[in-house]
């Protein structure tokens, strides 16, 4: 692994810097301007720019952990189970000049469910008002009929700036990137591309560069300590459906769900967090379970890790799990859940 870093760096894309370059008077006969946010003015001198960018694409292409990698810490769930990321979550990156708000949408895909169809028409939703737009592509696999549906979406939508980005590129051979990047240049008009390594930090500053430089002047829509929209609840339980994808069988996660139901803070600042975990049959719940509770307490250890570094406290967790039968086809549970596309 040696020449890693050299074979990375000879396929990196050209066309980047990688340099971090009162109310109106009343006796106004003219009708006042609408109070406005202040734009906010770089360090430099230089306009602030801040907006939204949405990243899309099929499936485990990488949305999630490139959401991470900017971010430099774990807001946004992964694993390799298709349909991971459920709800959609805005990261919020700050640097010097602007203020990005990383859109992480679920992976497009072809529906089988009610739950399928909302996730899909959440992830188109976002592309309505993205300032940028970044199609990611996964270096390893090839770019099929999926990718081509998407990247249609991508060339519809309105966004000023459009992005392609190969992700996986420290898994991927060099010939695989180039191939790639000649298939996903035919799907549609990008005005930049870019080559990555979310896992490996490769190029994730220049993507947060070349976003940066064409988000809009503007100010800063949420505050400095802000890091995602997201509630603490929302990310409890998105913890534990990520340790219950990661520990159970390829046809459980799916139709697994899970809801916060509390989390209560004791004087020593200690956190209490109860969580219920959903399955669609009672055979479903005895996996979830295990034998002995075996797999539920394994799962709870390793999401209460997750859970006391995001809120920064000592966590107790408590797990239930029941069965709801065909949750996924039910509306109002998709929507209690908080899985349903907004309105």
């Amino acid at each position: 692994m040696a020449d890693k870093d050299d074979e990375l760096v000879e396929h990196a894309i050209p066309g980047w810097d990688d340099d971090d370059d009162d109310l109106a008077d009343l006796d106004d006969e003219t009708d006042a301007p609408e109070p406005s946010m202040p734009v906010a003015t770089a360090p430099d001198g230089s306009p602030f720019r801040s907006g939204f960018v949405a990243l899309v694409g099929r499936p485990n292409v990488g949305k999630s952990t490139l959401v991470n990698a900017c971010m430099g810490q774990k807001v946004a769930i992964t694993s390799p189970v298709a349909q991971t990321t459920r709800k959609r979550l805005r990261a919020v990156v700050n640097t010097p000049g602007a203020q990005l708000v990383i859109v992480d949408t679920p992976g497009l895909h072809k529906p089988k469910d009610a739950l399928g169809k909302e996730l899909n028409q959440a992830a188109l939703g976002e592309l309505a008002d993205a300032d940028v737009v970044a199609l990611l592509i996964d270096a390893t696999k090839p770019v099929g009929r999926g990718d081509e549906w998407v990247a249609s979406h991508v060339a519809a939508s309105s966004a000023p700036f459009k992005l392609l980005v190969i992700t996986k590129a420290d898994i991927a051979k060099p010939d695989q990137v180039m191939s790639q990047l000649e298939a996903a240049r035919a799907l549609a008009h990008f005005d930049d591309e870019l080559v990555l390594s979310a896992r490996e930090g490769f190029n994730v500053d220049a993507f947060v560069s070349i976003v940066s430089a064409h988000l809009p002047e503007g100010p800063k829509w949420f505050p400095d300590d802000m890091e995602t929209d997201s509630t603490d609840e929302d990310v409890v339980a998105e913890f534990v459906r990520e340790k219950l994808f990661l520990n159970l069988r390829q046809e459980i996660p799916h139709s697994v769900g899970v809801v916060c139901d509390g989390i209560e803070y004791a004087e020593n600042g200690h956190a209490s967090v109860s969580a219920t975990v959903l399955v669609e049959r009672e055979g479903q719940k005895g996996i979830v379970v295990g034998h002995g509770g075996q797999m539920i307490k394994k799962v709870g250890i390793e999401a209460r890790k997750d859970i006391e570094a995001y809120l920064g406290c000592k966590v107790y967790l408590e797990l239930s799990v029941r069965v709801q039968p065909q949750w996924r086809r039910d509306q109002n549970e998709i929507r209690r859940m908080g899985y349903a596309a907004e309105d």
